[in-house]
């Protein structure tokens, strides 16, 4: 799917984020307030859920390829580079 359009809106108790492909195909994320105070941080707090999905639909469907990528929800912009201590 080659996303296309978004469109977020706010219902009873939540957000509803609705990310939506070329072909026409839709996946949707809902968004407890809690989680959210606004549509910018639902959006992004959605954008984390998919990426956390991904992981279901690669590598065979199977676990993770070790236990960093299995946590991670793939935003790496705010981590610090590791050292490799061991030679």
């Amino acid at each position: 799917m080659h996303l296309t359009d978004m469109r977020i809106e706010h219902e009873a108790g939540g957000w509803k984020i609705d990310f939506i492909g070329d072909d026409g195909d839709a996946a949707s994320v809902n968004i407890a307030d809690e989680h959210a105070g606004s549509a910018d941080e639902a959006l992004e707090r959605a954008k984390a859920v998919m990426v956390q999905l991904t992981a279901y639909g690669t590598r065979g469907g199977g676990r993770s390829v070790n236990s960093h990528d299995a946590v991670s929800n793939g935003n790496f912009d705010d981590e610090e580079p590791l050292l490799d201590t061991q030679h």
